[in-house]
């Protein structure tokens, strides 16, 4: 039995998102892959140097997989659709600064997906 490398998983989520995409077109395609897969892969190459290593890697593959008007199109959505998701959370006041705080992670962790995604060129480091 093969060890499981996680910070390859993405190969794997991509081609998913291609078969989501002709069963139920870009939009759904764009909501799994870069709506959940990329910017949960994002928040991991945060914290380890072997997604960080393979997050150019993944970002180049949904590049390749999107169109520039398709991803004008998906990623203001797609933002606004995060934005109302921390917005929606209740919680106790003792709760509130650390939600807060998360949300703005994420929003940062959003605008660097933003774009590595709609850059002209993609650079490694």
């Amino acid at each position: 039995m093969s060890e499981i490398r996680w910070h390859e998983i993405w190969i794997d989520q991509c081609d998913a998102a291609e078969t989501i995409r002709l069963r139920y077109g870009a939009q759904s395609a764009f909501d799994y892959v870069v709506g959940e897969k990329l910017l949960n892969f994002a928040e991991a190459a945060a914290e380890h140097s072997e997604f960080a290593e393979a997050l150019p890697q993944f970002v180049s593959r949904v590049r390749g997989m999107f169109t520039p008007e398709e991803m004008a199109a998906h990623l203001p959505r797609s933002e606004r659709r995060r934005r109302e998701m921390d917005e929606a959370v209740e919680d106790d006041a003792d709760m509130r600064f650390i939600r807060e705080r998360a949300a703005v992670d994420r929003a940062r962790q959003f605008a660097r997906v933003r774009d590595m995604l709609t850059a002209p060129a993609l650079g490694t480091s």
